[in-house]
C-alpha cells in the first residue's frame, strides 16, 4: 500500500512540476509581449510628436507664402494689378473694355 501511495504522490509531484514549468513559460512569453507592446507604444508616441511638429511647420504662413512664390510662381497683389468693377450701367462697358485691354 505504501508503494502505491508513493507512486501516486510521485505522479502528482510530476504533474505539479510540469504545470509550474508551463505556467512560467507562459508568464515569460506574456512579459516579452508586454515589453514589445510598450516599445511600440513609445515609438508611436515619438512618431506622433514628429508628425505634429511637421504639421505645425507646414502650416506656417511664411512656408505657405514661400511655396506659393516658388512652386506656383504667385506674386503678391499690388495696387497696379488690382481691377475694380463697378455696378453702374454707364461704367460697365468701360470696365469690361478696360479688363479686356489689360489681358
Amino acid at each position: 500500500m505504501s508503494a502505491r501511495l508513493n507512486i501516486l504522490l510521485l505522479i502528482a509531484l510530476l504533474a505539479c512540476a510540469l504545470i509550474l514549468v508551463k505556467t512560467q513559460y507562459e508568464a515569460r512569453h506574456l512579459f516579452i509581449e508586454v515589453e514589445r507592446s510598450q516599445t511600440e507604444a513609445r515609438q508611436l508616441e515619438v512618431e506622433w510628436a514628429q508628425l505634429q511638429l511637421d504639421q505645425s511647420n507646414l502650416g506656417k504662413h511664411e512656408r505657405i507664402q514661400a511655396s506659393a512664390s516658388k512652386d506656383l510662381n504667385m506674386v503678391p497683389v499690388t495696387a497696379e494689378r488690382t481691377q475694380y468693377i463697378t455696378l453702374d450701367s454707364k461704367n460697365s462697358s468701360k470696365t469690361s473694355s478696360r479688363a479686356k485691354s489689360n489681358e
